[in-house]
């Protein structure tokens, strides 16, 4: 059975949910998943897992994120980007490149960002979208976030098309946290600029080891299904453990083992954030966590019958990602991206 992760370049007008839905009809499996929406306008990588593989997605999930954007400043809109209606202009002409990067130095860091309210997030159980569009205010809860970098690559000056009003727009990178809202990040900026602000391009370029370079589009992996390989994809975004022989035996059967050498340090491995077991051979056989002076088994890939099994009911802690929600950058149709319209 074919298990892995698929790294696809999304095109722009897809949803996430449509991208799972062809990749199932290329992989011939229903059991795919994604680690993370992306907004129907935003482009780049989007993590895929296939058969055991979305297992994995629960970790990767959580991880940084890189996004390139482009922010106007001079417009604001109802849905923080260039697919909602402008709901209000001002000049930007006024504005210094000193101002912006100020303004964007004061985005970076540690941060209070209020979610965009054309979001996923339940309130009261409803969808926010949905009561956006019913006409409904919503406002959102600040949530903390962490922008690792924002950078400015180029200031650009011009005029709003068909209206007389001066616009500014900025080319930038952001390195953020899972569950930052880039659209958040272009709305708050122009807010602290007075003049508004939104987001009118979005491309990820990294989910936490995974890069652009390694993506394809649909119609490339239509003609050669190309999947990263579990163990590989382990490899790269966790800490590894080499196991013996016996340890392999018995984590295969979800027994624990001795602790690993981190244990007792704040790099042990936990439950939320394991490390990668390999066999002497090489192959994926476990996720563990460090508990005490044991390492005890958090999901099990390898064959076994005892309760850290994959064929185990209560073997992990994981359930994987999902075909239409996640979290990550530019997401409307799911929860936040860690970097992107949603981180």
């Amino acid at each position: 059975m074919l298990s892995g992760l698929v790294i696809v370049d999304k095109p722009q007008g897809w949803t996430s949910h449509d991208v799972v839905g062809r990749m199932r009809r290329i992989a011939g499996t229903r059991k795919v998943g994604h680690a993370g929406t992306l907004d129907p306008m935003a482009t780049g990588v989007l993590v895929l897992g296939i058969n055991k593989a979305t297992r994995l997605l629960t970790y990767i999930v959580g991880t940084s994120k890189t996004y390139t954007a482009t922010i106007r400043l001079g417009e604001s809109t109802i849905t923080d980007d260039a697919e909602g209606e402008v709901v209000s202009r001002a000049s930007a002409a006024f504005l210094t490149e000193d101002a912006i990067r100020s303004g964007v130095e004061s985005l970076t860091g540690e941060i209070q960002q209020v979610p965009s309210s054309v979001s996923a997030i339940k309130v009261n159980g409803e969808r926010s979208y949905a009561r956006v569009r019913s006409g409904e205010e919503v406002k959102l809860a600040a949530r903390p976030v962490t922008i690792h970098r924002f950078d400015i690559h180029g200031i650009r000056r011009d005029q709003a098309a068909g209206h007389d009003t001066d616009v500014v727009d900025v080319d930038v990178t952001v390195e953020c946290s899972s569950g930052t809202y880039i659209r958040a990040l272009a709305r708050d900026l122009g807010n602290s600029l007075g003049v508004g602000g939104h987001l009118t391009a979005l491309r990820r370029t990294n989910v936490g080891p995974y890069s652009l370079d390694q993506a394809r589009t649909l119609e490339q992996l239509a003609e050669d299904l190309e999947v990263l390989e579990m163990s590989q994809a382990a490899r790269a975004l966790m800490p590894n453990r080499e196991l013996s022989a016996d340890e392999t035996t018995e984590i295969s059967f979800g027994r624990r083992i001795a602790a690993g050498t981190a244990a007792g340090t704040p790099g042990a491995p936990t439950a939320d954030k394991p490390a990668a077991a390999f066999a002497p051979d090489g192959s994926l056989v476990a996720l563990l966590a460090d508990s005490g002076s044991f390492a005890k088994p958090v999901l099990v890939f390898a064959p076994g019958t005892g309760p850290g099994s994959s064929n185990s009911s209560g073997s992990s802690n994981s359930s994987g990602g999902s075909s239409s929600s996640g979290t990550d950058a530019g997401v409307r149709s799911g929860s936040p991206a860690d970097g992107g319209g949603q981180a």
